[in-house]
């Protein structure tokens, strides 16, 4: 796939991500025309470029999305739920044509044929009857003279729109023709075009672009509009759009003969120095320019004088795009700047070398701004995610016959773009579950004495280090009681186990369980939720219940900001190195051996009068050696409890660039990676959530053991 294919396919993806959420937000605003006219350009440019590269299978299809929605756009037809449902339809078909694997295998021709059938149903009658009845005789177009141009009557944009094109902007498949056509219907429009790059006879090559064009617009339409038309040459021209700043007066009589033929002989000012002279020309002077039809020599003095003033200054570009996978190496050299960084300050320390010891100091700094400011650049906000799921509410709602309306709250909430990804699945399996399980039907919403339509919410937010996310609803709630009787029933509970109304919610992750009655397409079968957190755990998080019967019910899932490079704290047991996450890290203390509590059941020890229990890291990766005397317990938060790692020695915190052990390690319990420390040593990661559970598990085994023998 050449570059400019791909390019098409990505911007093509982001525009029907944009039609969607359009489509969604028209549902509840059919009469507002702006949400109509977003619906519209969002199609006119997908067919545009489609057609510009060859994809003239979405080009043709949305031909007849578009015309429709002109229709509508004009006032000619309405809309209706139909038609969005038609138009939502058509979006997956598109989609579905951008995969090179659905159109190797080709896409139904009934199903296109069938919407577009549909869609041109919504045709108004006449036209209909013009179309369809044999019996009717078209005639054929008389070819007629363009109308006159009129004159702008209501208060409107000025826009000045400078196109460089490359000069191999051929190669591509684009006209620059077409582009200035397309945006001469935006409005009313003069281009100017510039011929100082064309070469003599003999050095003119027929396959390359030497023209360049300033526009001077004026037009309803706001500057996105605009973008839309150049959004696939953008990383191929020289491109520049600048609103001006003229007042509705001179708007409706801006003489454009006059404007342009002063600034077609100063093809090196720019929009801004346009600005600047409108801003700085007198009333009187303009109207002199701007009003007469002569050459306007006195406006060209005075564009003379203003120039010699001005501090030419070309504005920058205010974002770019980057291909992900650029960002992910960039990532991974950071990370060994670091691990570099952290072999410069241990030769440090260990030489008493005063200038070597300033400049370490300098290179941590440095390295540690670096880290930060690289990391940023993968930081995405998470409201792209959660628009997502308007969709998926929308088409469950419909299916399960329930009203439900989606909250969004903290869309602003930035997050790894890896861990995004990652967070897709859990979420749609969250929210189907809260649809299905949760939220009542309307008629039983009403005799609970709730309103008919459901409320899903969910919000994010950033809690120091970590990032938590919040889904929530109004409905049924979970009956602890009854999932209680499911586990002993399923056998994954013994009937005289005695467990906290969260230990008991906590079931429903257990594979194979669900409390549904009835199997539905949308869940029952037991498949779900234990995958949820098993990603989420993946992930370096944890989730949490907490429902009332009848009230409702919340889940709440704690993430890492990243996975790439983490704050740690690296301690030593025997001759090997660990870190722990210093996020859920709270505090260190000391740990004798007579002040520690050891039996076969349990581990505890007495901190400022409260008992802990801790686990000792030697015993559970079973580690050789006499434990010393005096070793150090890392105290950790672990689900709304305090829990104890002991290890031989703490050493200190620690940036820690984290390295996948592979696939020949995951049979390995407690380790979330490996990072190389300064000296080339390899440190492991802990996976302090697996070995809390696991440690638990051992404990729970010990106590039946003892239980059973007494």
């Amino acid at each position: 796939m050449d570059k400019f294919t791909q390019a098409f396919k990505e911007e093509a993806h982001e525009l029907l991500q944009e039609l969607e959420g359009s489509l969604l937000e028209l549902e509840s605003n059919q009469n507002d025309i702006n949400i109509i006219d977003k619906v519209f350009r969002a199609i006119h440019s997908v067919k545009g470029s489609a057609g510009m590269f060859g994809f003239t299978q979405i080009s043709d299809f949305t031909h007849e999305i578009e015309t429709v929605l002109d229709l509508a756009r004009n006032g000619e037809i309405e809309v209706s739920n139909t038609l969005i449902d038609l138009v939502l339809q058509a979006r997956d078909l598109i989609l579905a044509m951008l995969d090179p694997e659905s159109v190797s295998e080709g896409i139904d021709e009934r199903v296109t044929s069938q919407i577009i059938q549909q869609l041109k149903e919504m045709h108004p009658e006449d036209e209909k009857d013009l179309n369809e009845d044999p019996t009717v005789v078209i005639p054929e177009p008389v070819p007629v003279e363009p109308a006159p141009k009129t004159e702008v009557t209501s208060a409107k944009s000025v826009f000045w729109i400078r196109f460089k094109p490359e000069t191999d902007i051929f190669h591509s498949g684009t006209n620059p023709l077409n582009l200035l056509t397309e945006l001469s219907m935006l409005g009313k429009s003069e281009i100017i075009s510039h011929l100082d790059n064309v070469p003599d006879i003999n050095t003119y090559n027929t396959d390359a672009c030497y023209f360049w064009w300033d526009i001077l617009l004026i037009t309803s339409e706001d500057i996105n509009a605009i973008k839309d038309i150049f959004m696939f040459v953008e990383d191929r021209c020289e491109l520049k759009i600048e609103k001006l700043s003229i007042n509705e007066e001179m708007t409706n009589n801006f003489n454009f003969k006059a404007f342009t033929s002063i600034f077609s002989k100063e093809s090196e000012f720019g929009p801004l120095d346009l600005l600047a002279f409108l801003e700085e020309a007198h009333e009187d002077t303009l109207e002199d320019i701007l009003l007469t039809e002569s050459e306007g020599d006195h406006g060209v003095q005075l564009l003379q004088d203003i120039k010699s003033r001005l501090i030419k200054s070309t504005p920058a570009l205010s974002s770019i795009r980057v291909p992900a996978k650029k960002l992910d190496k960039m990532v991974d050299l950071v990370g060994e700047l670091i691990v570099a960084q952290a072999h410069l300050s241990q030769m440090a320390s260990r030489n008493d070398n005063l200038e070597l010891s300033t400049i370490s100091e300098t290179f941590d700094r440095l390295c540690g701004d670096l880290r930060d400011y690289t990391m940023s650049l993968r930081m995405l906000p998470i409201g792209t995610t959660f628009e997502k799921f308007k969709r998926v509410v929308r088409d469950l709602s419909n299916e399960l016959s329930k009203s439900v309306q989606l909250k969004l709250y903290g869309t602003e909430t930035e997050l790894d773009k890896n861990m995004i990804e990652k967070l897709n699945d859990p979420l749609v399996h969250i929210i189907r579950n809260s649809m299905d399980h949760g939220i009542e039907l309307p008629e039983a919403r009403e005799r609970a004495g709730k309103k008919s339509t459901g409320i899903i919410q969910l919000a994010a937010r950033q809690a120091g280090a970590n990032i938590v996310i919040e889904i929530s609803d109004d409905g049924a709630g979970l009956d602890a009681e009854a999932i209680r009787r499911k586990a002993i029933g399923n056998g994954l509970l013994k009937p005289e186990t005695e467990l906290s109304e969260n230990e008991i919610f906590q079931l429903i992750f257990t594979p194979g369980f669900s409390t549904a009655r009835n199997v539905t397409n949308v869940s029952g079968r037991g498949v779900g939720m234990d995958v949820v957190k098993r990603n989420i755990e993946e992930l370096k998080g944890s989730i949490d219940i907490a429902s009332q019967k009848g009230q409702g019910t919340t889940i709440t899932i704690n993430l890492p900001l990243t996975l790439a490079i983490i704050e740690g704290l690296l301690v030593r047991i025997a001759e090997d190195f660990f870190v722990l996450p210093l996020a859920v890290v709270s505090e260190c203390v000391e740990l004798r051996q007579k002040n520690g509590n050891h039996n076969r059941s349990r581990n505890l020890v007495n901190v400022r009068g409260k008992l802990v229990p801790y686990i000792c890291l030697r015993d559970f990766f079973d580690i050789r050696g006499e434990q010393p005397a005096l070793s150090q317990i890392v105290l950790i938060e672990n689900e709304n409890s305090q829990i104890g790692i002991v290890v031989d020695e703490v050493i200190g915190e620690y940036q820690t660039v984290i390295k996948s052990l592979g696939k020949v390690y995951n049979h390995i319990h407690g380790l979330s990676g490996a990072t190389i420390l300064g000296d080339g040593n390899v440190a492991l990661i802990l996976d302090l959530p697996s070995i809390v559970h696991r440690a638990e598990m051992e404990e729970s085994l010990l106590v039946e053991e003892l239980m059973a023998s007494t």
